[in-house]
């Protein structure tokens, strides 16, 4: 039976009805309208010959040639290839972190523990980069608490805070430390909304945990974890821009130069304002590309993603 579709209301009676939201609405608009859609617009220095003293209004259009600049500068190819590294690290070792603490958090029995658990995990992600970085050197740095270890047992120190080789799997494990525990409230959310009775049924039916899990709990939570990831591979190439650019000089740029410190150097310390904002515009369109192709694999596999077709409900 088809559902009768209502009649649509006039604007002007809408806007007499919802006039107290759309008042609450207003600073959130606002903010985004000042902080994320107007410096949109100074995007247009990746086209032009930016000179401050002249402003945007005055200085020399060129083209595309800042982007020609970019493509043949070697140190932007080496800013890509380790962003792009870093970021297949933090998606394979970081992404399924805060769902397994979320499995083990949901399948504690004590309330207390539970609550305990949640904010030592939670803890980290309200400390600095600065903080972080200063607690991982004083434990893993050359004077550091591991290394002191080791010379006491007669062993070398081991570079764990200057090695290139193993510098993915640090960061990989500062993220870890400090933001898997906050990830993980999205998907204790989504398990708050499992029905508790597909649990009873296969337990009376003599569904283990395990079973159950693989069962009940995952396919439950398919959609979150779906949506999570889209947004994960659209933004793949933020890596970071504190945790790098603190490590940059004692592991070497070689291995800790990525497109966010790349821009920063090339706009803000080497002066060359136009570079960097071509190399950010370039970052941007390859992570909305990213972000349109996760969404279309997404659809295919029967899933909604983050934005829906015409016609979707």
């Amino acid at each position: 039976m088809s559902r009768r579709k209502q009649p649509e209301l006039p604007f002007a009676v809408r806007l007499r009805r919802d006039w107290q939201m759309l008042v609450l609405m207003l600073p959130g608009v606002l903010f985004l309208l000042v902080f994320f859609y107007l410096p949109v617009l100074g995007n247009v220095v990746a086209f032009q010959d930016f000179q401050p003293y002249l402003g945007i209004m005055h200085s020399e259009w060129n083209g595309v040639q800042n982007f020609v600049n970019l493509y043949a500068d070697p140190d932007f190819w080496d800013a890509l290839r380790n962003t792009l590294l870093l970021a297949g690290v933090q998606l394979l070792l970081f992404f399924p972190v805060p769902l397994a603490l979320a499995l083990i958090v949901d399948s504690l029995v004590s309330n207390k523990i539970r609550r305990a658990f949640q904010t030592i995990a939670y803890l980290p992600h309200f400390l600095s980069w600065v903080l972080v970085i200063a607690l991982f050197q004083q434990s893993l740095g050359g004077a550091g608490f591991v290394n002191n270890l080791l010379r006491q047992a007669g062993f070398d120190p081991i570079p764990f805070m200057t090695n290139p080789d193993t510098f993915p799997l640090l960061v990989v494990g500062q993220l870890i430390w400090k933001d898997a525990g906050w990830a993980m409230i999205i998907f204790l959310a989504a398990l708050s909304a499992v029905d508790v009775s597909l649990y009873e049924a296969a337990a009376a039916d003599g569904a283990g945990r395990w079973r159950r899990l693989w069962h009940i709990t995952l396919p439950s939570m398919r959609t979150v974890i779906v949506l999570l990831l889209i947004l994960r591979i659209g933004d793949i190439l933020s890596v970071g821009f504190e945790q790098f650019i603190l490590q940059r000089d004692s592991v070497g740029p070689g291995a800790a130069e990525v497109l966010d410190t790349f821009t920063y150097y090339a706009g803000v310390v080497g002066g060359d304002w136009s570079s960097g904002a071509a190399a950010g515009l370039a970052k941007g369109v390859i992570g909305a590309l990213l972000l349109w192709g996760a969404n279309t694999v997404a659809h295919r596999l029967g899933e909604p993603g983050i934005f829906q077709k015409r016609g979707q409900s």
